[in-house]
């Protein structure tokens, strides 16, 4: 069931953590053949050992995609929908076998004066792994509609 949560219901410092997700060769094939990017060190088992990482490393597109896909799953609001994100960071690598969740915090609130019926959420979009280690940052942009 959907739960509205109107701009004025979030309250900075308001913490969502999502479920958990297991990273396959098979995302990192299938992520491949959709967006077209056969790079070796994610594709390519043998060149990969001669890497840094000595394994291939999963797209970090896949990576924010399976963020996304997580955090969406922590709520469902019918009076929201993303502007976007910013201040996307690959912090650390991703391993085949590595589990993902998603951490969302809200950073800030802002009344938009351009639009009086909206305002914007800043969410910090933080996906860790297995480890508690932050593998990915971004800073969602989401437009509440007020109550």
């Amino acid at each position: 069931m959907e739960k509205k949560q109107y701009f004025n219901d979030y309250r900075k410092g308001d913490i969502r953590q999502s479920a958990a997700r297991t990273v396959t060769e098979g995302d990192i094939v299938t992520h491949a053949g959709h967006t077209g990017d056969f790079s070796p060190h994610h594709m390519d088992a043998e060149y990969a050992k001669s890497t840094p990482f000595k394994q291939r490393i999963a797209h970090g597109t896949l990576v924010f995609s399976f963020g996304i896909g997580l955090a969406s799953q922590t709520t469902n609001n019918p009076v929201a929908f993303s502007s976007g994100y910013d201040r996307v960071r690959f912090v650390r690598p991703v391993f085949i076998g590595d589990t993902l969740k998603t951490s969302i915090t809200v950073t800030d609130l802002q009344a938009k004066t351009d639009n009086p019926d909206f305002g914007q959420v800043i969410e910090r979009f933080d996906v860790l792994n297995q480890d508690g280690d932050i593998v990915l940052t971004a800073d969602h942009v989401l437009m509440v509609e007020h109550g």
